[in-house]
C-alpha cells in the first residue's frame, strides 16, 4: 500500500508509491556520458572566450593561462549583475528591488570528458575549496545575504553546457525554500534544544536503514521523505551550521563521502543527469546551533507533473530504504 511520509524539516509531504516500485533499471532516464562535440568554451585554449577569470589553480609558479585545473569566471549570462546599486521599490502590494548579486561558473576541470566523479580525489578537494573561497569573498559585500551553490550535470538537469561545471548565485535575500529549512529548524530548537539535523542524524545511524556510505566526519543518508528516487543527502556529523572546512582535515572527507555517492549513482543508474545543492546558514547568522549544513543530490530519474505542480505533493516510486540498500551494494 502507498505511504504519505512527511519531511521533518519543512513539513513537506510526500507520496511513497511502493506499488510502482522501480528498481534502478526501471528508470528510463537519459545516461549523461560525455563525447567531443564541436567547440567549448571551458576547455583549455579557450579561455579568451569567457568573462575574465575571478580564481584560478594553476601549477606554482605558471603564468600560462591555459594551464590550469580548476577556473572561476563570471557567468557570461548572468541572472544578477555584480555592479549597481541595491535599491528596494513598493508598487502597491507589489515589491521589486535593482537586480544586485553575482553569478559564477566553477569549471572543475580541464578535462572535457571528465565529471565530479571521474576526476582526482585532490581536484574534488579543489572544487570544494573554491566554494569556500568564494563564500567567503562575496561575504563581505553588504549588499549580499545569501549564496546558493548548485550543479546542473546533464541536459535533463539544465545544464547548457557539457563541460563539467557547477554555479553560484549569491542574492540579496535569502532564498525561500532556505527560509523555510531555518524557520523549521529554528521553531524545533526552540522546543526542544537541539538540532533537528543532528537529531536526524543520530536516528539514521541508530537505525542504518538508510544509510548510503559514512566516513568519520561525514554521512550520506537516503533521506525520510525523499522528493525522487535516490535523493541522497551528505551532512557533517558533527554539528557546524555554515560549509567550511574541518580544522585539521580541509576537505578532504568530504570529498570522499560525495565522489563516493556519486560514482555510486553513476554505477548503479547509468550515470544520470542530476542536480545537487548546497544549503548552509545565511551571511547574518552563520554561526547558530539550530541549522545545520548540507549538500542535497537529486538524479533526475522522473518528472515534476501537473499533481506535484498543484498541489506541492512529490510522488516517488522508490522507497529510501531500498534506495539506500541499492546504494549500499554497489562495489567501487
Amino acid at each position: 500500500m502507498p505511504e504519505l511520509r512527511k519531511d521533518p524539516v519543512v513539513g513537506r509531504w510526500v507520496i511513497i508509491s511502493v506499488e510502482r516500485g522501480k528498481r534502478p533499471s526501471d528508470f528510463a532516464s537519459p545516461s549523461h556520458k560525455r563525447r567531443v562535440s564541436g567547440f567549448c568554451p571551458f576547455c583549455p585554449g579557450n579561455e579568451y572566450t569567457t568573462p575574465q577569470e575571478i580564481m584560478a589553480i594553476r601549477p606554482e609558479g605558471s603564468d600560462n593561462p591555459s594551464e590550469w585545473s580548476l577556473r572561476v569566471v563570471p557567468n557570461k549570462f548572468p541572472a544578477l549583475q555584480i555592479d549597481g546599486e541595491l535599491t528596494k521599490v513598493g508598487e502597491g502590494i507589489f515589491d521589486k528591488m535593482s537586480g544586485v548579486g553575482a553569478h559564477e561558473v566553477i569549471i572543475e576541470t580541464p578535462d572535457h570528458l571528465s565529471s565530479l566523479s571521474t576526476i582526482s580525489r585532490k581536484d574534488m578537494e579543489n572544487v570544494l575549496w573554491a566554494y569556500y573561497s568564494r563564500l567567503t569573498d562575496l561575504k563581505k559585500d553588504p549588499r549580499l545575504k545569501y549564496v546558493l551553490i548548485f550543479k546542473n550535470e546533464g541536459e535533463a538537469a539544465g545544464a547548457s553546457l557539457e563541460h563539467t561545471h557547477s554555479q553560484l548565485i549569491a542574492l540579496p535575500i535569502v532564498p525561500k525554500l532556505v527560509r523555510e529549512e531555518l524557520n523549521s529548524a529554528r521553531h524545533y530548537y526552540d522546543m526542544k534544544e537541539r538540532c533537528i539535523f543532528c537529531d536526524i542524524i543520530n536516528q539514521e545511524l541508530q537505525e542504518e536503514k538508510r544509510i548510503v556510505c559514512e566516513n568519520e566526519h561525514y554521512v550520506a543518508i537516503a533521506p525520510y521523505a525523499p522528493r525522487a528516487p535516490f535523493e541522497t543527502w551528505i551532512l557533517p556529523k558533527k554539528h557546524e551550521s555554515h560549509y567550511r572546512p574541518l580544522e585539521n582535515g580541509g576537505f578532504s572527507y568530504l570529498a570522499e563521502v560525495l565522489q563516493r555517492v556519486l560514482k555510486q549513482m553513476d554505477k548503479l543508474l547509468d550515470v544520470p543527469p542530476y542536480n545537487y545543492i548546497l544549503h548552509t546558514s545565511p551571511f547574518n547568522s552563520e554561526e547558530n546551533e539550530y541549522y545545520h549544513w548540507h549538500i542535497e543530490i537529486m538524479p533526475k530519474l522522473t518528472k515534476i507533473a501537473g499533481f506535484e505542480w498543484g498541489s506541492g505533493f512529490y510522488i516517488n516510486p522508490t522507497p529510501p530504504e531500498e534506495a539506500a540498500r541499492y546504494m549500499r551494494e554497489v562495489e567501487i
